[in-house]
């Protein structure tokens, strides 16, 4: 029979199950109150077809489910291909089965569930049914979300429910929702008329009334009033007061038979158990001999219903009636019971100790994340300041939750520091109404920090520091306060120079700039060989504005944290790498980086990280010609900056509507863009990265004929590079010199300066420079002499795969009367930027299941780009598109 208004829904939920025939994926979740019909529609769409493998997945009903509770529901169904796993991936399912789940590492645990579904999947399509997912435990839900994530190229489709008051959790996965609404007052009617055809108009609209458009209650108040009149029922008037009758479709436990309250009871607790295995547990819990047939009262209450020898509930909501209705004597024996039993499942609510830890001593949001970091988990109360600090390091980096780090450090600041000093520095008095990070704040963690050292937990104080130097770079702060968060970090005794270099990069890059590439030049001529040192070197290169420094930094780093699993790590490692090189316009390797970090960013709980590659994906995007793609992506990360307040990703943003809107033709909207990075009054403003903007702030004046006002900026740009030997800022200035000048014997020498500098790691530079400087050649008729600098950086963009720039140098070629070839596509235009990943790790002679593994992708999704890259590269071999990919790096 079929559903009643839901055609529309059902439609889409077929039109996604479609993608199957054609090998390919994808994720749908559906979202309503309970009883509107999330899982009827499920189970209308799901029912009848062929070839396809049905899976469900679902947590407890009730109380504090165990981690992996749902996955753990799971495995039992594809236990058939699980051997074709390789040994790691085994191992991190069999964690999950253990009677304590909670050491089970999530990303290993994630990617062995994606390639145990790719697995199921290869003998036919797999549909995954997850239900209850506003009950399913933090561990559970976030494995399958980063699954349903990656199901675009397998032919696996998972298919979710939710109470809406979870479709927050769901949305900010990334995964689609599709509401489901109360029924309209035509299928309300409809729905009614069908399930009682001769109910009398009053109590049919009375019944409409009270339920409002909800499917279920619509059934159950029918079925009640069919029930409670009978043949009466045409002409029978509403008789049952509205509360009595709101309360009707509620489990009718407390009328049945003790020994059938035991069956349903053992039968909600124990989903899927054999009737022997029913039978035991209440066995067990009560001492007395129960039978099947002890079930009669729930079949004819139609609680329960009898399909091919096989009881179960009619609907999700019976059960979990059942569930919460049971008394507390009742549960605690058959969880006990439960416990014992030879088939025992951790269940929710029967888990011991476990059941009762208090909320406040469970792990936090995403604590299971970052212990794979090999840190430890989040505790929320904790004695002294020993054991409070050590999490401040946890949390400061990445996750834009800066309150929750004051708070915890001013908790910090309220113990003592030991038995021999008792008294705690002063308040924390955390951040001002507009985001901005106060002295005041700043300097109490200078103080607890000094007094940390003073008692010998260098360690700890490094972290603070750390603490405040990562407030200061991402939230407002002055250059002033940064200095002195610079300056305590040098007074420290520490030992471990990476970090230090760090905490002054992000706190005072320019002020301290001679001492952190100091520091940098060397640790690159004695590289560390340790990945997690390499990471921290390459943000603080970042930071400092040295990128070729930043991007062999972080290049180096990435092999390690994969290999040690640091998904936190990678992921940051990820974002410096692509954004150090698409500054520097080495797009081969930025554009799979931000791809990958932004996927890592979202996956590992780190807003800022993913904020960020987004930022670095629509820079890419507009200096690869594609403005519209840009848009997007600089749109969705300003509000991301707004939200979490965050000026370094508004920076970028900004930097990236100012390239759009010159493509575009709009120079004076470029402009203002710009300019808000070097307006210090302004919420785009940031000390350190606003400096690195030289350049394209003097381009766009010059095209703009707004010179005139950036002569104040390039002026304070200049003094500013007096303290700094930082590349980025000193190819900006000597640019904005050149266009600048107001004779033509000054800009000839300029341009002869910017030219003449050592810029072998940063052609994209260079090329700039040298368009410019054609641009200024014909601008004063000398075109045969412009043709050689614009045909350099005609070259020069076309292999650095700048779109944009080397049609705005062909464009003044054909204008000095030369008319050059046209661009040829680059294979980086043809690939997207997983496939161009993908390809570069085949190029190193990885197989696919390595590349799966370093990507956390399954290997028949890595076999699956593949088949689509080899005919848009026109090979047909991995060596031969190795040969391809090297001649493009």
């Amino acid at each position: 029979m079929p559903l009643v208004g839901r055609d529309r829904q059902a439609a889409a939920i077929r039109t996604l199950i479609g993608r199957l025939r054609t090998g390919s994926g994808g994720a749908l979740v559906l979202t309503g109150e309970p009883g509107i019909g999330k899982s009827a529609l499920l189970d209308h769409v799901v029912s009848g077809l062929d070839d396809v493998r049905v899976l469900t997945a679902a947590a407890p009903d009730a109380g504090d489910p165990p981690p992996y509770a749902a996955l753990r529901r799971l495995l039992p169904a594809v236990r058939d291909v699980r051997d074709r796993l390789p040994a790691p991936q085994r191992a991190a399912l069999a964690s999950v089965e253990a009677p304590d789940a909670d050491g089970a590492k999530p990303l290993p645990v994630a990617l062995a569930m994606l390639n145990l579904l790719a697995e199921a999947a290869s003998r036919s399509p797999v549909i995954l049914v997850a239900e209850d997912l506003h009950r399913w435990d933090k561990a559970g839900f976030d494995a399958l979300a980063f699954v349903a994530r990656r199901l675009a190229s397998e032919p696996v489709v998972l298919l979710g429910a939710s109470r809406e008051s979870a479709r927050d959790r769901v949305e900010d996965t990334g995964l689609p929702v599709l509401p489901l609404g109360p029924l309209d007052a035509a299928d309300a009617k409809v729905l009614v008329d069908r399930q009682a055809p001769g109910l009398s108009p009053g109590l049919r609209e009375r019944i409409l009334s009270e339920a409002a458009g909800n499917p279920l209650v619509l059934v159950k108040l029918t079925r009640v009033a069919h029930e409670a009149y009978g043949e009466a029922a045409a002409n029978a008037s509403w008789l049952v007061e509205p509360e009595h009758l709101r309360r009707a479709p509620r489990t009718p436990l407390a009328a049945l038979p003790r020994r059938t309250r035991l069956l349903l009871l053992a039968m909600a607790a124990h989903d899927g158990g054999s009737r022997a295995e029913i039978l035991d547990m209440a066995r067990t819990a009560t001492g007395a001999e129960p039978r099947w047939d002890d079930l009669g009262p729930a079949l004819r209450a139609g609680l329960v219903s009898l399909d091919d020898g096989t009881v179960h509930f009619r609907h999700p909501l019976a059960r979990a009636s059942v569930l919460s209705e049971s008394d507390l004597p009742q549960r605690g024996d058959i969880g006990k019971a439960l416990a014992c039993a030879p088939f025992a499942r951790p269940v929710a609510g029967t888990r011991g100790a476990q059941a009762t830890r208090p909320a406040e001593a469970r792990p936090a949001p995403h604590a299971a994340f970052r212990r794979d970091e090999g840190g430890p988990p989040d505790a929320a109360s904790t004695p002294g300041q020993s054991a409070l600090l050590p999490r401040v390091g946890d949390r400061a980096p990445g996750t834009g939750r800066h309150e929750g780090v004051v708070g915890l450090l001013g908790r910090a600041a309220e113990q003592p520091l030991s038995a021999l000093h008792p008294a705690p520095p002063p308040p924390l008095p955390g951040r001002t109404a507009d985001g901005a990070e106060s002295a005041t704040d700043n300097d109490a963690l200078i103080a607890l920090s000094e007094r940390l050292a003073v008692y010998g937990d260098g360690e700890r104080a490094l972290r603070v520091l750390e603490t405040a130097a990562s407030r200061i770079f991402w939230a407002r702060s002055t250059s002033e306060s940064g200095r002195r968060v610079a300056d305590a970090a040098e007074r420290l005794p520490a030992d471990d120079e990476p970090r230090v270099l760090a905490i002054l990069a992000a706190a005072s890059p320019v002020a301290h700039g001679a001492k952190i590439i100091t520091g940098l030049d060397r640790w690159a001529t004695h590289p560390s060989g340790d990945p997690v040192t390499d990471q921290i070197l390459g943000e603080a290169a970042l930071m400092a504005g040295s990128y070729p420094l930043a991007a062999s930094f972080s290049a180096a780093s990435l092999p390690g944290l994969r290999a040690q699993g640091r998904l936190r790590s990678l992921a940051k490692g990820l974002c410096a790498q692509a954004l150090s090189a698409a500054l520097l316009c080495d797009l081969a390797v930025a554009t799979p980086a931000a791809a990958e970090a932004a996927r890592l960013g979202r996956d590992t709980d780190q807003p800022l990280v993913y904020a960020t590659a987004l930022a670095t994906q629509a820079l890419i995007a507009v200096v690869s010609g594609r403005p519209a793609e840009a848009r997007a992506l600089a749109d969705e990360a300003v509000g991301l900056a707004t939200a979490l307040r965050v000026r370094p990703v508004l920076v970028l943003a900004e930097a990236a509507l100012a390239h759009i809107a010159a493509a575009e033709g709009r120079l004076d909207d470029a402009f203002s863009h710009l300019q808000r990075l070097h307006d210090p009054a302004g919420p785009a403003f940031h000390p350190g990265l606003s400096c690195h903007w030289v350049t394209d702030l003097a381009d766009i004046a010059l095209r703009a004929h707004r010179t005139v006002e950036i002569e104040e900026t390039v002026d304070r740009m200049e003094q500013a590079a007096t303290l700094t030997p930082a590349t980025a800022l000193h190819t900006g200035v000597r640019f904005a010199r050149a266009v600048l000048a107001h004779d033509d014997a000054d800009t000839e020498q300029h341009f002869a300066r910017a030219l003449g500098a050592d810029l072998t790691r940063w052609p994209f530079a260079r090329a700039r420079t040298q368009l410019a400087h054609g641009e200024w050649l014909r601008r004063r008729r000398r075109d045969v002499q412009a043709r050689t600098p614009l045909r350099a950086a005609r070259d020069a963009f076309d292999a650095l795969g700048a779109t944009a720039f080397a049609d705005r140098a062909r464009e003044e070629l054909r204008a000095s009367g030369e008319a050059g070839p046209e661009r040829a596509p680059n294979v980086r235009d043809l690939l997207s930027p997983q496939e161009l990943q993908i390809a570069f790790m085949v190029a190193e002679g990885l197989t696919n299941r390595e590349i799966g593994e370093r990507l956390y992708l399954s290997h028949r999704t890595v076999s699956s780009h593949l088949h689509r890259v080899f005919p848009k590269i026109g090979v047909t071999s991995r060596t031969a598109l190795g040969r391809v990919l090297r001649s493009v790096r």
